[in-house]
């Protein structure tokens, strides 16, 4: 499967999107890629890539990000490093994409050059157990909202329905219906279904194309 240049993150508030933008890049890397990701939610206080900072440090990753990431301030401001990522065409650029529309205008500035380039994929984070994307159509009308935000299409879907720490293989197996049911209305594939690392074994030939995560730790 050819890997894109550019792979855009973005979803819901809650949907996941970060801790998988983080794995998504440890993965690249281990496949021998040199990577940067960028943290480009200018919203969430809360769960930012920073926060696996020493993490994609020890892994060789460099990250970008605003300088008050991970603190009590929260500004609509982004580095100028963030044009290197669209200049520098040898590495492989992950991005953390604002929730929802609001945050997705952070994106629109770079719209033109990384389709130009057209080199990327736009992956929508779906998690059918948070509250305002519990089915399809709910989180159908949020990716419709984040494309006219970022004037970005999407082109697939990642399932990453989840109740954090309580997960059990049947929650996640319970999600199929409903992001199928979501691939189907917006004509996109499922790139992927994610899970903790430790439901993988049990999931296995039940679920297509599993990628394993590793929770992301808060630092606080």
């Amino acid at each position: 499967m050819q890997i894109k240049r550019m792979t855009l993150f973005a979803g819901h508030y809650g949907s996941g999107k970060t801790n998988i933008a983080v794995n998504y890049a440890l993965h690249l890397k281990a496949l021998g890629e040199k990577v940067v990701i960028a943290d480009l939610d200018i919203v969430n206080p809360y769960f930012r890539t920073r926060d696996s900072l020493e993490e994609l440090t020890e892994a060789g990753i460099k990250l970008i990000s605003s300088k008050f990431a991970s603190s009590n301030v929260d500004l609509p401001a982004l580095p100028q490093e963030v044009y290197s990522l669209l200049d520098k065409r040898e590495e492989k650029a992950i991005m953390d994409i604002g929730g929802d529309d609001r945050g997705a205008y952070a994106l629109g500035r770079y719209a033109d050059a990384i389709k130009d380039e057209n080199d990327y994929e736009m992956l929508f984070v779906f998690n059918k157990y948070r509250p305002l994307t519990p089915d399809a159509q709910s989180a159908y009308e949020i990716m419709q909202e984040i494309e006219a935000a970022c004037n970005i299409k999407f082109t697939a879907i990642v399932n990453n329905s989840n109740i954090g720490g309580l997960t059990e293989a049947q929650d996640v197996i319970n999600s199929l219906d409903s992001v199928n049911e979501l691939s189907s209305i917006s004509g996109l594939p499922v790139k992927m279904t994610t899970v903790r690392a430790d439901l993988i074994n049990n999931l296995n030939g039940k679920v297509e194309n599993l990628f394993p995560l590793t929770l992301q730790k808060k630092i606080v």
